[in-house]
């Protein structure tokens, strides 16, 4: 499969495909104190700022195969906020629905992870909904640990 699968740098003609994968992103949070359409919202404008220009050094992947493309990372500099140190932070890691489970986001990640490497790096950080088991999972199984947890009650 993984000789099946390029790993490539996005290119601004992948910014359709980026957002199609948006609704999917927003369905997992499963926020029942958020309307689905305020999540959708905060999903779309997530993907336009990670997009835009910024001085702090990112990149964006994009997992294909036979030049179809599935899935993508984001990953950029974070400061580490209990040490200080700069680290690897993926904001958004997203693999079609019919191409999960086919290793694409293991890719993915091993390629952000090697990006900050290269950087220096020695954390990668990353944030995932709290309601979404699957994520939470892939991410501890392939050496992801929780650090903090955020919080929220509706008043």
């Amino acid at each position: 499969m993984e000789n099946l699968v390029v790993i490539r740098e996005a290119q601004e003609s992948d910014h359709p495909f980026i957002f199609e994968l948006s609704p999917y992103l927003a369905e997992v949070a499963q926020l029942d104190w958020h309307s689905d359409e305020a999540i959708k919202k905060m999903q779309d404008d997530y993907i336009s700022k990670m997009l835009e220009e910024t001085p702090k050094p990112n990149i964006t992947f994009i997992a294909e195969i036979n030049n179809v493309s599935l899935g993508f990372i984001h990953v950029r500099t974070h400061e580490d906020g209990i040490s200080g140190e700069t680290c690897g932070t993926i904001p958004l890691l997203a693999v079609s629905p019919k191409s999960q489970g086919l290793g694409l986001g293991k890719v993915l990640i091993e390629h952000g992870e090697k990006w900050a490497k290269n950087l220096g790096c020695r954390l990668l950080h990353l944030e995932v909904f709290a309601n979404n088991k699957k994520a939470d999972s892939f991410y501890q199984n392939i050496g992801f640990k929780p650090e903090t947890v955020h919080m929220i009650k509706p008043i």
